[in-house]
């Protein structure tokens, strides 16, 4: 099931004083103790911050107690590490990003994990990955960028994943030129690098939202499958020669095996926490809204990421 959830009216719907009953009376499940919400993603930063803005929501509408606790590091690969052998009751979820599950999990052989060892919950936001340059550079679109590199410019692209490392690299060769690609940790680091000249272009993830608002950065390119919501006009891989994507979401996730009712009442209020009070005001002014993707076609999300990993590492060799 996959749905766009509206804030202000599902606000709406649950500002009643019976929402919590509500909720109990139509999910007959519920933890016997507290939930373990592991983080996959530093303290402060913006994931991080919805992951427990949805726990105090979904604490609010049902009296669960939800502990959020960090556990980083590996693209999330720790997190699911951690989550992997804990109890398939429902009492351990686990957010991190669907390229945890597909990319990082498939580099990470030694890991021994694949999307068979969880159960999806829910999706809550997308990625709004754009190819971002600072505007006093000059260009206003991508090819002005490859214009630039064909005239012996060397063109320094930030990323922040191994993934994006590979489409960087498949994005020069597409196009007939050589990044300097730069790997740093972080979203915020590429964008730090950008507007203080150390790169020249960088993957961003709707962290540079304000900047293309004031002009000071420009959306050259939309690194997803589909245009970006800011600047739908900028082209998109597909357009600059790449069959690969940035697309991925925000995901929760539990151990494998955990009953059906758990599943359901879990990845439900989850949803509905991601379009519900601040978690849903944040997570609407940082990622655009949200976006929940559940139940089956969630299942067939995650592993489609992952066999495309292989393809995508296999191209970038």
């Amino acid at each position: 099931m996959k749905t766009f959830l509206k804030a202000a009216a599902t606000a709406a719907l649950l500002a009643t004083s019976t929402a919590s009953a509500t909720f109990a009376d139509n999910h007959g499940w519920k933890p016997e103790g507290p939930i373990k919400m592991i983080i996959a993603f530093a303290a402060g930063g913006g994931a991080d911050t919805s992951g427990r803005l949805i726990a105090d929501e979904v604490t609010a509408a049902t009296g669960w107690d939800i502990i959020p606790e960090q556990t980083t590091g590996k693209g999330g690969i720790n997190a699911l590490l951690a989550l992997k052998d804990m109890p398939a009751d429902g009492s351990a979820i686990a957010l991190v990003v669907t390229e945890s599950l597909g990319y990082n999990a498939a580099a990470a052989k030694g890991a021994g994990i694949t999307p068979a060892d969880f159960t999806g919950l829910t999706t809550t936001a997308g990625f709004q990955m754009g190819i971002v340059s600072k505007s006093d550079k000059g260009w206003k679109t991508f090819d002005d960028m490859i214009a630039a590199a064909k005239g012996g410019e060397s063109i320094r692209f930030g990323v922040m994943s191994p993934k994006l490392a590979d489409l960087a690299y498949l994005l020069g060769e597409a196009n007939g030129v050589e990044f300097n690609i730069i790997s740093v940790k972080g979203g915020k680091a590429v964008m730090n690098g950008v507007t203080a000249g150390d790169m020249d272009v960088g993957f961003m993830a709707g962290i540079q939202g304000k900047g293309v608002a004031s002009g000071d950065l420009v959306n050259l390119a939309s690194a997803l499958s589909e245009p970006l919501k800011q600047t739908p006009e900028a082209p998109m891989m597909s357009d600059l020669g790449v069959n690969f994507s940035a697309d991925g979401y925000f995901v929760f996730v539990a151990p494998a095996g955990i009953p059906e009712e758990a599943r359901e009442a879990l990845s439900n209020a989850l949803a509905t926490a991601t379009s519900t009070g601040k978690a849903g005001g944040m997570i609407s002014k940082a990622f655009g809204g949200a976006t929940n993707i559940m139940g089956a076609e969630l299942d067939a999300l995650l592993q489609s990421d992952y066999e495309n990993a292989g393809k995508l590492m296999e191209a970038a060799q």
